[in-house]
């Protein structure tokens, strides 16, 4: 409730307008009660067929203008939680795409869609008529006081149920509280079990892991299952007890009504008019009580979002070169996994000039792939400093540092847009004829003749679906089109063919040919020939550098390894 209050105060006018239209509906709807007492008493009485046209034609167009009423509260309802919602989605996605790397892996892929599947649960729990059924709460009042001008005693009686219904409401909301948050945390299990089946359907099926997958669905299932029932049957019970009392107030109002009426202390039309004003009394209570859970899950993603929103965001500004050279630096440079006791690596210096080239080495599992993270500012030193041109990236602005590098990661990921997006996404008004100079050298010119729509093809499924060569050219096109003074490679010849590993050492020749600092990444120390820098990654904890030999000429810096 706190989260409704917030958005109605952070528009006070628009709440104010919200209150009076209410206001306005609660008084126009005392019309049908009032119509009904008044045909019981005068018109059945008198039998003036005026009299009855007249009230007829009253409580009509009280009904035409509760209903015009209603429908603006409903727009100025929409509209309170419009830009909330919007802030919300566009906050968490943001994240999502902002974060720094490093804390974002923490927080296992599955994990992540729970928590932003949370986004509709806040959207649907603050939807307009959720919203109109809690501003009609406090206008129970009115109705609970004209039934008390017309019998204190009946005005006691409703009174009471409204408060057992308030308290039928409360209980129901307490016990939903920690089932809604045990829910949450299993379902984020069986995310990660449908994950596997859909993603990784040939390793499913070539190792026969689908025995062991469907056990454990159908175990995670039974539990997911167990759990609904508990809730569902939680919240049934609420409703169910909610009716129940709607059904008891209204026998018990028609019995003290009906002896109150023998009585001589109330009329017909006053009797069967105080039935429809409990009824009127109890409905935005018994609605209100059956929100409850709606209001619990809203709570609980509402916190999960904002503790999301908590991790540590990536720069939008920061400092940028006019004309960055290529130059690199690492200057006493240590890193940690947050958690790990040893140091992957620590204290390599290490200054590469412009047009320098340098082969990273090492085993698997030695810090190669995080070294390239590092270069890229995905991840920060533990300490130390990495400087282009003497910027000590730390300072720099992410997106700027980004378009200067040229980069193929190890395990390259397409977006799902169409092949152009994907190969311009880093450099957008990049000249078309570049585009297809460099389509033409990485050799993907056949595979974008031969698909239907060409270039404007759309890549499925993160590009997952394609072969991993062509997977892995879309991705060295793409790196390419960035343009950049520095080129980082992780791992460029693994998965190609010989004739892939020909285009990356073309690349790589071209490349060094135009004065560009490489890197390459890799654990073969032979992938290039010719004079370069080695930083051999499996000595620990500090890494050696190596200086080889070899031909001076550009044309040659790197060669068929």
């Amino acid at each position: 409730m706190k989260e409704l209050y917030a958005r109605l105060f952070a528009r006070p006018a628009l709440a104010a307008e919200l209150i009076t239209a209410t206001f306005f509906i609660s008084i126009l709807a005392l019309a049908s009660p009032l119509f009904v007492m008044q045909v019981l008493n005068r018109y059945v009485a008198q039998g003036v067929d005026a009299t009855l046209i007249t009230l007829t034609t009253g409580v009509l167009i009280a009904v035409a203008l509760e209903f015009i009423f209603r429908e603006a509260r409903t727009k100025l309802a929409t509209r309170v939680s419009a830009k909330p919602d919007e802030d919300i989605a566009g906050t968490s996605f943001g994240v999502l795409t902002k974060s720094r790397l490093e804390a974002l892996d923490k927080v296992p892929p599955e994990m992540r869609r729970e928590i932003l599947s949370g986004i509709s649960t806040v959207e649907q729990a603050y939807s307009a008529n959720n919203i109109s059924a809690v501003l009609d709460v406090p206008f129970a009042l009115l109705f609970l006081a004209v039934l008390y001008i017309l019998s204190p005693t009946l005005a006691l009686v409703v009174s009471f149920f409204i408060a057992l219904v308030f308290a039928i409401g409360a209980l129901g909301q307490a016990s939903s509280t920690k089932k809604s948050m045990e829910l949450t945390n299993e379902s984020g299990k069986t995310s990660a079990l449908l994950s596997t089946a859909i993603r990784e359907g040939e390793t499913v099926r070539v190792f026969n892991a689908g025995n062991f997958l469907r056990k454990t669905w159908q175990s995670q299932s039974g539990i997911i299952q167990s759990m609904r029932r508990e809730l569902n049957d939680n919240q049934g019970l609420v409703q169910s007890l909610t009716q129940t009392v709607n059904a008891l107030m209204s026998v018990v109002v028609i019995v003290f009504a009906g002896v109150l009426t023998v009585r001589g202390q109330l009329d017909v039309g006053a009797m069967m008019g105080t039935n429809m004003l409990s009824a009127r009394a109890l409905q935005p209570i018994s609605r209100f009580a059956q929100l409850g859970g709606t209001f619990v899950k809203a709570r609980q993603a509402l916190a999960v979002l904002r503790e999301f929103a908590k991790l540590p965001i990536e720069r939008d500004r920061g400092s940028a070169i006019a004309n960055y050279k290529g130059g690199l630096e690492f200057r006493d440079v240590g890193f940690n996994h947050q958690g790990s006791t040893n140091p992957l690596f620590e204290s390599p210096n290490l200054k590469l000039e412009p047009g320098s080239v340098l082969v990273v080495t090492g085993s698997n599992g030695t810090g190669k792939t995080t070294f390239a993270r590092l270069i890229l500012g995905l991840f920060e030193p533990t300490r130390g400093f990495i400087l282009a041109d003497g910027l000590d990236l730390k300072q720099a602005a992410a997106e700027w540092w980004r378009k200067q590098v040229v980069y193929l990661p190890q395990e390259p990921a397409l977006l799902n847009t169409t092949l152009a997006e994907n190969l311009t996404i880093n450099n957008p008004e990049v000249d078309p004829s570049k585009v297809n100079e460099v389509i033409d050298l990485v050799g993907l010119r056949r595979f974008v003749d031969e698909s239907q729509n060409g270039i404007e093809m759309q890549i499925l499924d993160n590009g997952w679906r394609l072969s991993e060569g062509i997977r892995r050219r879309i991705a060295l096109a793409r790196g390419l089109l960035t343009d950049g003074r520095l080129v980082v490679f992780d791992e460029p010849t693994e998965s190609f063919d010989a004739e892939g590993i020909a285009t990356v050492h073309n690349v790589l020749g071209k490349l060094a040919r135009d004065g560009r600092t490489i890197i390459v990444i890799s654990h073969d120390q032979r992938i290039v020939k010719g004079r370069h820098v080695v930083l051999d990654l499996n000595s620990k904890p500090v890494p050696t550098v190596a200086h080889v030999p070899g031909v001076v000429a550009a044309e040659a810096q790197v060669g068929r390894g």
